[in-house]
């Protein structure tokens, strides 16, 4: 019977969260372990599942690196980064879109619909989801020199025209977006998927903007998770060094979305078993949730 009444109190406890965000609409990138593991790829779809049937929209937008990768390396070439991008040339567009839009996109799709879900794969080229430009990165020489680097078909967002998840929303659709943009020439741009999550957020005006990693959340120099923290507190761990390399494009994806008029942003684990209805659902959550 104890078994029974603890079950009752989860769900009673979950019932304020369910009634503050019934009709809201959620973005959530997914990618890291919970996209390659098989029991942690269940667990994300049930929990999508899960925010739709209680009235909870939500729009995905995944990555896909590491199977990039390992294609490239099967067709026999070799993946280049630069500052943490792909270089990207022709050839590896066409692998990029072929894995991201096809192998990637469609399992999602096809893991959220056997969990009794609607979900519809999208390219950011499908009804102009996403307009881009192309990233310039740029660095400074040994004489202080500013050099441009071309990383070829690598892009930024400009514009998201989200009539096209509008009208998915209306009709119970969960969208499936994979990062690829159209730039100003009709050329297909290969875009950091974080960022294309904020941009998708902000054009939204999600209430959340969640991001799935591989690591427990923002950690302070005393390796303690930080439960709680505003834009300027990030800003200035950015500046004394506490927030750096891989967490950089997350915790900035969070300050553009929030800055795009996002309610909350969370930095949370992928790697625990659905970990977004344990971040939504409880009072002390498993992440880092970063507010304005």
């Amino acid at each position: 019977m104890e078994d029974i009444i603890i079950k009752a109190e989860i769900l009673i406890e979950a019932l304020p969260y369910i009634r503050n965000f019934y009709g809201k609409t959620f973005v959530i990138k997914y990618g890291g372990s919970a996209q390659v593991k098989e029991e942690l790829k269940g667990s994300f779809a049930k929990d999508v599942v899960t925010l739709n049937f209680i009235g909870i929209n939500t729009a995905i937008v995944h990555g896909g690196g590491p199977k990039i990768s390992a294609v490239m390396k099967k067709m026999g070439k070799k993946p280049e980064f630069i500052h943490g991008q792909r270089v990207t040339d022709r050839e590896t567009m066409d692998i990029v879109e072929m894995v991201l839009g096809g192998l990637v996109n469609k399992e999602i799709v096809s893991l959220i619909n056997s969990m009794g879900g609607k979900a519809v794969g999208l390219s950011g080229k499908d009804g102009g989801l996403i307009k881009a430009k192309k990233k310039v990165i740029g660095k400074f020489s040994e004489s202080g020199i500013s050099e441009i680097i071309d990383i070829g078909l690598v892009g930024e967002v400009t514009h998201i025209d989200s009539r096209i998840l509008t009208s998915l929303k209306k009709d119970g659709f969960i969208p499936v977006i994979s990062p690829v943009g159209v730039g100003p020439k009709g050329e297909t741009l290969n875009i950091n998927a974080d960022y294309v999550a904020a941009s998708v957020a902000s054009s939204l005006k999600a209430e959340k903007l969640i991001l799935l990693t591989d690591v427990p959340g923002i950690m302070n120099k005393k390796d303690k998770i930080i439960s709680t923290l505003t834009k300027q507190q990030i800003k200035k761990m950015i500046k004394d060094g506490t927030v750096s390399g891989g967490m950089l494009p997350k915790v900035q994806a969070c300050i553009n979305a929030l800055d795009g008029g996002v309610t909350k942003t969370h930095i949370i684990d992928g790697r625990v078993p659905h970990c977004l209805l344990l971040e939504i659902f409880t009072k002390e959550g498993i992440g880092t949730e970063i507010q304005a």
